[in-house]
């Protein structure tokens, strides 16, 4: 029984998707880790006890930049700054928060230069890691169509040309993990 084009298609695409997450997942790790400069997507992940539930920091407050080194959040409800306060240091994003009673402020210390290279080993093991699941979905997938040309639900010609376009896509992913790391190294490493 031979497979349909629009199956394979399917196969293709969850592939591509499923190495795209992987991208994504390994962005957004890499974007939270501070590089010594003010960054709000360090808050990403902090949920904060508001109203009896857990929200994010971003959607109970304004979070801006305002200078390199500094993050000023200003909560819509000022009630909701000792939940602010407590929900960063017990986030441990090793920074300590400064309540005025209206807004909080995140002072983030120079790096060291001894810290900056320890963040650029974790950066690039993150891309490694990244790269391994990457490859690893590579692999989920031809396995998929090896057992489709050995079931001679595909033709020889078929795979061949199926394998040719996973190996582009896991080229190009992974080119794009590279420039993710390359970026925060560069980012990681600029006084």
């Amino acid at each position: 029984m031979a497979i349909d084009l629009e199956t394979l298609e399917m196969m293709e695409m969850e592939c591509e998707e499923r190495m795209q997450t992987s991208l994504d997942v390994l962005k957004s790790n890499v974007l939270q880790i501070r590089a010594g400069r003010a960054n709000p997507h360090i808050l990403d992940k902090i949920q904060v006890e508001a109203y009896g539930a857990m929200s994010p920091i971003n959607q109970i407050g304004n979070i801006s930049v305002v200078d390199a080194q500094c993050l000023m959040i200003s909560p819509w409800d000022k009630s909701l700054l000792k939940s602010v306060e407590k929900a960063i240091q017990l986030s441990n994003i090793g920074i300590n928060p400064t309540n005025d009673g209206n807004v909080i402020r995140l002072v983030f210390p120079m790096l060291t230069e001894e810290r900056r290279k320890e963040l650029v080993k974790q950066v690039k093991k993150m891309g490694e890691d990244g790269k391994v699941a990457i490859r690893n979905i590579r692999r989920d997938v031809l396995d998929q169509f090896k057992k489709l040309k050995t079931a001679k639900d595909i033709t020889e010609d078929q795979y061949a040309e199926y394998e040719s376009a996973v190996e582009k896509l896991t080229s190009k992913i992974i080119e794009a993990v590279d420039k993710v790391i390359a970026d925060k190294e560069k980012d990681l490493l600029t006084l």
